[in-house]
């Protein structure tokens, strides 16, 4: 099991970034969640099998149709297993 925090730069507030990374957890059955940040950037807190949040870590990467990801800062942290499910907070 892993969780990471994902911080996503470019443009990514306003283009429906939170809604298909929900819909995105929920296909690859990661928990956690997403969040605009004040600055700019988009934060999310992942967690679940190993393949799995490689997965979603590829999809922020890559982003929703009308987003810009210019740049995804991941930081590995220690697995809870806190979250039941994958919010947009």
């Amino acid at each position: 099991m892993k969780r990471v925090r994902v911080y996503v730069y470019g443009l990514v507030q306003g283009v429906f970034y939170r809604a298909n990374a929900q819909k995105e957890a929920e296909r690859l059955r990661v928990t956690g969640y997403v969040r605009n940040l004040p600055d700019g950037r988009v934060e999310a807190l992942i967690e679940g099998e190993d393949l799995c949040v490689d997965k979603m870590i590829s999809w922020c990467e890559v982003g929703p149709k009308y987003s810009r990801v210019d740049k995804v800062e991941v930081i590995t942290e220690q697995y809870k297993g806190e979250f039941k499910d994958f919010s947009i907070t």
